[in-house]
């Protein structure tokens, strides 16, 4: 890559980003959240068989939607949908059990519920909310294709009816059922593999067509920017730890030559009050001396 012209290199790149976008899948987030930005259609499906709620309507749908806390950890949501009752469905794409935690779709369930009432309004009107994560593998373990989580009154089989849902889609379930056909579109590479013709048409778009390709490609080398700014970022920042980390070992080194200088303190002694060791202070000892 060197020795290659600019011209050259920027060719190489082109090729290399065609062939990582022949290999996109939904089930790759990058991926999903473009494939599903803008028009409600291609969610609505999604959620109409997650969520077996066959008349299910979208009336809006965000991608990598920000959720600020300003005091604590804030949160990115792939999905943020709102259906026509006034349900808020966030769906999340997770490849890596790590990132599918229990206590993660708790948090994102506590961070849409933080932003849905304004001051003043009865807390009756908060709407119900689903956290919806899809993951490439079966998290919860138990071979079912949809784990629904709710919660009851303990001692009984009564929900607590407290409008807050927790779902999550086995990405590596296969049958003929519309989850089980759902799931096989999100692991294909080619839409002409794929059961779901809005699904289908989608993917076509972004992996066959010029404007398709070309907005894709866009998105690939943002991310390589934005991946080569947060280099960066954490090389200034480990470069100012590690000017602390210097600052800190010479004011010891002063304190040590402080201490020898007064001449009451055993190196021992000195050792243990700067922190240094006491092979440190021995050489800074003799270095004094010289």
């Amino acid at each position: 890559m060197a020795d290659l012209t600019m011209t050259e290199r920027i060719d190489w790149q082109h090729r290399e980003d065609l062939q990582r976008l022949r290999g996109f899948r939904l089930l790759d987030d990058d991926f999903l959240t473009k494939c599903f930005e803008g028009d409600p259609k291609y969610i609505q499906l999604v959620l109409r068989i997650v969520l077996e709620m066959p008349d299910l309507v979208v009336v809006d749908v965000r991608t990598q939607v920000f959720v600020e806390n300003l005091l604590h950890r804030s949160v990115r949501l792939d999905i943020l949908a709102t259906d026509s009752a006034g349900r808020r469905i966030n769906v999340e794409i997770q490849r890596s059990d790590k990132g599918a935690g229990r206590k993660r779709a708790r948090y994102n369930s506590s961070m849409m519920d933080a932003n849905l009432l304004r001051k003043g309004e009865n807390f009756d009107e908060l709407p119900d909310t689903y956290v919806v994560f899809i993951t490439e593998h079966d998290v919860i373990g138990d071979g079912q294709p949809l784990y629904k989580v709710e919660r009851y009154i303990s001692g009984s089989n009564k929900k607590f009816e407290d409008g807050s849902h927790i779902l999550y889609v086995n990405g590596a379930y296969r049958d003929e059922t519309p989850i089980g056909k759902l799931m096989h579109d999100f692991s294909c590479t080619d839409p002409e593999d794929m059961h779901y013709d809005v699904l289908a048409e989608r993917v076509r778009f972004f992996k066959e067509s010029k404007e398709g390709i070309a907005i894709m490609c866009k998105v690939m080398e943002d991310m390589r920017n934005e991946s080569l700014r947060e280099g960066m970022r954490e090389g200034r920042k480990e470069g100012r730890k590690e000017g602390r980390k210097e600052g800190i070992r010479e004011e010891k080194k002063l304190t040590v030559l402080r201490m020898l200088e007064i001449g009451k303190y055993a190196l021992e002694e000195v050792a243990n009050i700067s922190g240094l060791s006491l092979e440190e202070v021995e050489k800074l000892q003799a270095g004094q001396g010289a």
